[in-house]
This record gives C-alpha cells, structure tokens and sequence, in this order.
C-alpha cells in the first residue's frame, strides 16, 4: 500500500466528527481499469464529480473471491501506482446484464464522449482482459455490477 493511501485516510478521519463510527485502518484502496492513462484520467474524472459509477463483471467478483460493493463502504480511489486520490462511497449497487446498460449508465460511467456506443465499446474490450485466465468470456447477457458512488473526500473535489 501507498503510504499517500494511509495519510489520506488519516487526513479524512481528522475532519470527522464521530471517530468512534471509522475504522483506523484504510478501506480498500484500487484504481480504475487496466492501464496507466485510463486509470489516472478515471481518477480525475472521479474527482472532477463526472466520473461516478463503475460497472466490472460479476464474473470477476467470483474468480477472484473478491466481496460485492455494499451501499455505504469507502473506497480509496488511486492512480495506477497505487497514490491516494480521494475518497468515494458507495450509494448503489446493481446486478444486471451487460445488453441491459443504458444511455444513462454510460453517462454516469462519465468517461468518453459519455455515449452508450462508446461505453459498449470500451468496456467490451476492458471486460476480456478482465475475464482474461478465470474461464469466463464476455458475453451480450453476463452479469454486471454497476457501482455508483460519490466522491467525499478531499473535501470540495466535486
């Protein structure tokens, strides 16, 4: 872990009022997609409140056992070395298939011209390195979680 990841937690639980309710350790700390320039304009975008959801394959939630997006975690968001940019958390929580993304979804995703032809086409070629080596391949129906989220710290992002 970063030690930027460690410093931004603490900076965030000294604006807090009600300690008791935070963990001491950072939440999980990730950066969005699977390359340096995308990773860090998302991370950005994210800051800039255009960026504000995300939407990985449940598929790669199961191979790699990792847990669900809950309404209300934390998240550090990084760049792709691992340096804390904020702080989102997380308002909703979605399962559906891929084919069923709409106009909207893309817009929130906030990357691109925000266009569903664009999400589709991004995220189609994201979703294969993603499933790259679990035994699952992209599909027009797999499952999808898309994640919304607000960014909440460092304080005035948005």
């Amino acid at each position: 872990m970063h030690r930027s990841v460690q410093l931004m937690w603490d900076d965030y639980l000294a604006h807090q009022s009600q300690l008791s309710q935070f963990p001491t350790d950072a939440p999980p700390a990730w950066y969005f997609c699977d390359n340096e320039t995308d990773a860090n304009e998302c991370a950005q975008l994210v800051v800039s409140g255009t960026k504000r959801a995300t939407s990985p394959s449940l598929w790669s939630f199961e191979a790699s056992g990792e847990a669900l997006p809950r309404i209300g975690d934390l998240n550090i968001v990084t760049d792709w070395n691992g340096k804390a940019v904020c702080i989102i958390r997380t308002t909703n929580v979605q399962i559906f298939p891929l084919n069923e993304v709409t106009e909207a979804h893309a817009r929130i995703e906030g990357e691109g011209d925000g266009s569903l032809d664009w999400w589709h086409k991004a995220h189609w070629d994201y979703y294969h390195h993603e499933l790259q080596g679990t035994g699952y391949e992209p599909r027009a129906d797999m499952p999808v979680v898309f994640q919304e989220f607000e960014c909440i710290f460092p304080a005035g992002a948005v």
